[in-house]
């Protein structure tokens, strides 16, 4: 009498169903982009931002407008050889109102932003939109002049 081939639990068949990924392909291909990115990483030229220098401008405005952004977070706003000394401490909401009471008939006195170094660079774009949504044509940052 002939042996009989073993039975498999699927019914007969001599094949099993298989439910596990084979990652070792997957991980060889990413020692290869590893390797890869190790190699060209250095090759690569840095990320530098080059950015400009202050130097002096060719005109100096007779008048201005001047808004100092402080580190706490307040705005204070002054006319600078407009005839009016005074400096102003105003809210984030009074700006508008401020500029423009300044601003008086000359629509085309320009505005200065004087950011102090610990100010977050948002409040000066805060302040720089404010500007624009008012139409001021000529927006200036104060800086310290390069020694």
């Amino acid at each position: 009498m002939a042996a009989a081939a073993p039975r498999s639990r699927s019914g007969g068949r001599g094949r099993r169903l298989v439910n596990e990924i084979n990652v070792v392909p997957y991980i060889d291909v990413m020692l290869v982009l590893l390797v890869i990115f190790m190699v060209t990483a250095p090759l690569l030229p840095p990320a530098a931002i080059d950015l400009p220098r202050a130097g002096r401008g060719n005109t100096r405005p007779d008048q201005y407008i001047e808004v100092q952004v402080r580190a706490p977070g307040d705005i204070r706003v002054r006319g600078v050889n407009t005839g009016d000394p005074s400096e102003r401490r105003i809210g984030r909401g009074d700006l508008a109102g401020a500029i423009e009471q300044l601003r008086g008939d000359n629509a085309q006195m320009a505005v200065v932003i004087s950011g102090d170094r610990s100010v977050r660079y948002e409040a000066i774009i805060d302040v720089m939109s404010e500007l624009q949504r008012l139409n001021v044509g000529r927006v200036a940052l104060m800086v310290k002049p390069a020694s």
